[in-house]
């Protein structure tokens, strides 16, 4: 089940508020913690890709013809360094012909803003792109928001974000700089502490995948 406000999708299905349930808990193990990670970005994903342009095509079965469909986008995977990582494993499972862009961004601990160190995109790309940020964790908006104007500068048209968590600051940043931009993500949590976490949120979603 999803929940739709504006441009904002928020997965409810039993598994996956199951999985973020795991997430959230701290005595979770790292080892599961990433295979959990995995699992969730892959449910995300897959709904996020649910509007993939198609185009008709006709097979042949082992007993004569059918209709099918094909699909018809460059798609684009930009998973934000490191903690993204995991979630375009779990992409690329479901789309293997993608094309992978990896953003490293951190992010200053005094002033919160991100801090690019880490973006190979050629100089074009098709137009007609279908752009998926990977983020973990949406919770300033900062990471997000220049990710998200690496592809702008390329004049993509659509591009949609996907999150683990969610912090209302963070869903404002990005759409009051790019309203066009479409969010999925299993939820929207109440708000980010005074150091830029999101609350309740699972931690720092980086160091709890790679066990640092």
């Amino acid at each position: 089940m999803i929940s739709t406000t504006a441009s904002v999708k928020v997965a409810k299905h039993p598994l996956v508020q199951h999985l973020l349930t795991r997430l959230r808990d701290y005595q979770t193990p790292s080892s599961e913690f990433r295979d959990k990670a995995r699992e969730l970005g892959r449910y995300l994903i897959y709904e996020a890709m649910s509007e993939l342009n198609t185009h008709p095509v006709g097979v042949e079965t082992p007993v004569g013809p059918a209709k099918g469909i094909a699909l018809s986008d460059y798609v684009i995977l930009a998973p934000i360094l490191r903690a993204g990582l995991v979630m375009a494993e779990a992409a690329q499972e479901i789309f293997p012909s993608s094309r992978v862009y990896h953003i490293g961004l951190k992010r200053d601990e005094k002033t919160l803003q991100a801090i690019s160190y880490y973006a190979k995109l050629p100089e074009a790309l098709p137009a007609e792109s279908r752009v998926f940020v990977l983020d973990p964790m949406l919770a300033t908006g900062g990471s997000a928001v220049a990710a998200i104007s690496l592809f702008d500068q390329h004049k993509v048209r659509y591009i949609h974000l996907v999150s683990l968590v969610a912090a209302p600051e963070g869903l404002k940043k990005v759409h009051d700089q790019f309203p066009h931009v479409h969010i999925t993500t299993a939820a929207i949590d109440e708000q980010l502490n005074e150091h830029g976490y999101i609350v309740p949120g699972l931690g720092d979603a980086g160091d709890r995948i790679f066990g640092t």
